[in-house]
This record gives structure tokens, sequence and C-alpha cells, in this order.
């Protein structure tokens, strides 16, 4: 049987922030539709509990253009409205939302007072587009798969930085990315 993950939200008139909590997440998988169905999974704790997570946006989204950042602690994603303005609420129906969903109050900002991104802090995250990426989105691959190698397979150069950041997930370091980096006092 699945758990699920603590989820937090918040909204600005042409995005919707999505972060899911849980630490040490392993073999995550986001996938997002169109039409809003927002589905989540992967592994996590001593037990590797499965964690799993659907959600039915409140409205259409634009896949293309959503992004996501799979950290240490999180999967931050920003999903793009695919029509500009502000939703009632995060998931469709009548049905009030499942205890694990929350509004992200750090992130949160009233109707009235929406100028974008404003002084969000995104931490310097390095988003990834949810097209075209393994386990992501629908049919659309975005604009990334314009190369190819040398045996004529087409590359996401996307791709190939999830791949780099699965494979730290499963290792549980992100010793790799630190080559080179001075440690400072």
């Amino acid at each position: 049987m699945s758990r699920h993950p603590e989820v937090k939200w918040a909204q600005r008139a042409d995005k919707v922030f999505i972060t899911v909590l849980l630490p040490d997440a392993k073999n995550a998988k986001v996938n997002l539709e169109p039409d809003g169905d927002f589905t989540f999974s992967a592994s996590a704790g001593a037990e590797n509990h499965l964690y799993e997570l659907k959600l039915d946006l409140f409205d259409k989204v634009n896949v293309e253009e959503s992004k996501i950042n799979i950290g240490v602690r999180s999967i931050f994603c920003v999903v793009e409205k695919a029509e500009k303005g502000w939703w009632k609420k995060l998931l469709r129906g009548d049905e009030k939302a499942p205890h694990y969903l929350k509004v992200d109050w750090d992130k949160w900002v009233d109707e009235d007072e929406d100028t974008g991104l404003g002084d969000l802090d995104l931490g310097g995250m390095d988003f990834s587009k949810f097209a075209g990426m393994e386990g992501m989105g629908g049919d659309a691959m975005g604009d990334d798969l314009d190369d190819t190698d040398d045996e004529g397979i087409i590359v996401d150069k996307n791709l190939e930085t999830w791949q780099e950041v699965q494979k730290c997930l499963e290792v549980g370091s992100f010793m790799p990315f630190l080559d080179g980096v001075e440690e400072t006092g």
C-alpha cells in the first residue's frame, strides 16, 4: 500500500507552484498532462516505502512551459496555466482537499498583490522542462530535441541532466556534482 507525501501549493495568475515534500526520494517520477492531471511516485525512507500522488488540477495547463526541480528534500514544480487567471482552488471537484495538501504560505501572494514572481526566492534552482523528460508529460517533447549523437539517435540535453540527478538520487549522494568545488570557511 502506498503513502501520500505532503504537498504545498501557491499560485500566481499565470502559474501554480507545487512542492512535494519528500526527503531523499528515490526513483521520482512526475507526470503532467495538458488536462491538469498531475501524478507523482517515488520511494523514500529506510524501508523504501512507496509514495504516490494524483492531483486533478483545477484547469488545463501548458506542459511544454512547465518546469520541475528535483532536490534532495523536495520536488518543486512550476506549472504554467493554459489560460491566465486565478483559480478558486487547486483541485477540481467539490470534495474537501486531502489532508496532505496544504497552502504554501511562503510563496503565497494575494490576487490583488500579484506582480509576477516578484521577490520569490527560487534559490538558483536549475529547472528542467516537464516536456521531453522520462516519466514527464504527455506526447509533447519540447524544442530541445534538435541534436543527434553519432549514431543518429535524438539527444535531449534536459534528459541527460535528469538522468544524472536520477543516478544521484538512487545512490543517495550528490558528490559527482561537487567535483572541483572549493570549500569556503
